[in-house]
């Protein structure tokens, strides 16, 4: 790759090739900048691009998908160890093409056209620790020798890996699908050691999230394409703080792929993932800034947030919330890593009777990666009686 492709690349690259290449972080993106935020929203001209008439197939779409620009597998889950402390933990693995399937090199050692950079963190009260590896491997090796490479996915029977971290089937279920996983990181040694060894079971269906898995992201059309595994259940040990313990819980694992996510007006996302106690679950997001779908009214164009959302039963029936249906209006924020980070919401979706306050019991979950962002554990109480009504995550970008 010559050195003149390097300032069209999207910020999340251009950190990630500092950090692999040259051992040093880069600065935090700018919010608002052209590309939106991490370079998301830039021109994808020559990948594959997610559309509404786009299908599902399962196994196939559990695996990568190269041509696109960029994809991650991202599980969050709420758990308490054995004492019932609340406990929160996170493990996303992310994809990013380097070029357009039309310029890729021929398979070579250093020929290389996708970046692999993979997230953990674990978080109990105050305590919170992140951590954070890059891969590389060639197109090819993603779908005809997997195993051959430093990081990929497989379909089935399932595998998402970056080194020694690992998503996989769970042998010993003999699961060839997405049913029992097997989730294993640790990084440190001796008593800076962190990390966990679970075991997820899924407890309800698949859920596809906008128009038949394809999510509207902007007014001008783009998106992504996006399912989730809402109804994991897991247990297994987690190490923090030097002390392992004994964990169980919820959990919640998104897949998306996309090739331009965002407008490129849009500055950041707040992103909510809701367990509640009677066995409904909730996802709502909003995109922060954009056009309003009229060219005529250049005034508007950063007015816009766009909201989308799905409303999904005990049984796993998904309904979609269209961007009106949603209202989120911070309540209260908390300086976090020098930024006023909205740590308190209140959501409103009048077509299923919600009104419910998201709160944020502790603040400092900034992920201290090299494209930094907030992420952590919410409680969800009613807005009018204030009764405690389920819990979840919220991931907040562009501050």
């Amino acid at each position: 790759m010559s050195i003149r492709r390097l300032p069209n690349l999207p910020i999340l690259l251009i950190a990630t090739l500092a950090l692999m290449l040259q051992g040093c972080g880069e600065e935090d993106p700018a919010p608002g900048s052209s590309a939106g935020f991490a370079g998301l929203g830039q021109d994808a001209a020559g990948f594959q691009h997610a559309e509404s008439n786009s299908s599902l197939t399962f196994p196939t779409d559990h695996s990568a998908h190269p041509d696109y620009r960029i994809e991650w597998w991202y599980l969050t889950a709420n758990l308490e160890d054995e004492s019932g402390e609340p406990l929160g933990l996170q493990w996303t693995l992310f994809r990013q093409a380097l070029m357009p399937p039309s310029e890729r090199p021929e398979p070579a050692p250093w020929a290389a056209d996708q970046l692999w950079m993979a997230h953990m963190a674990i978080s109990q009260g105050e305590h919170h620790q992140v951590a954070e590896r890059f891969g590389r491997s060639h197109s090819q090796a993603v779908s005809s020798q997997p195993h051959d490479a430093q990081a990929g996915v497989i379909a089935s029977p399932f595998h998402a890996w970056l080194d020694d971290w690992q998503l996989k089937a769970n042998e010993e279920a003999n699961s060839i699908d997405f049913d029992n996983l097997t989730l294993t990181a640790y990084i440190g040694e001796d008593e800076s050691r962190f990390g966990y060894t679970l075991e997820l079971t899924a407890e309800g269906p698949l859920v596809l999230h906008g128009e038949e898995g394809f999510s509207q992201k902007a007014a001008n059309g783009q998106g992504s394409m996006y399912y989730s595994q809402p109804f994991w259940q897991i247990s297994g040990k987690v190490t923090i703080n030097g002390e392992t313990k004994t964990v169980s819980g919820r959990g919640w694992l998104d897949r998306e792929w996309s090739s331009q996510l965002l407008d490129a007006r849009q500055s950041g996302w707040d992103w909510f993932s809701i367990h509640l106690d009677d066995g409904y679950k909730l996802m709502a997001f909003q995109l922060r800034g954009g056009s309003n779908g009229d060219s005529n009214q250049a005034d508007q164009e950063q007015s816009a947030d766009y909201r989308s959302g799905t409303w999904i039963t005990p049984q796993g029936d998904a309904t979609p919330l269209a961007t009106d249906d949603i209202t989120l209006t911070p309540l209260a924020t908390s300086t976090v890593a020098g930024r006023d980070v909205p740590t308190q919401w209140r959501l409103e979706i009048p077509s299923v009777a919600i009104d419910i306050i998201v709160d944020a019991p502790h603040a400092n979950r900034w992920m201290t990666t090299s494209v930094p962002y907030w992420e952590g554990e919410v409680v969800v109480n009613d807005r009018a009686s204030s009764k405690p009504l389920g819990e979840g995550y919220l991931e907040m970008t562009g501050y």
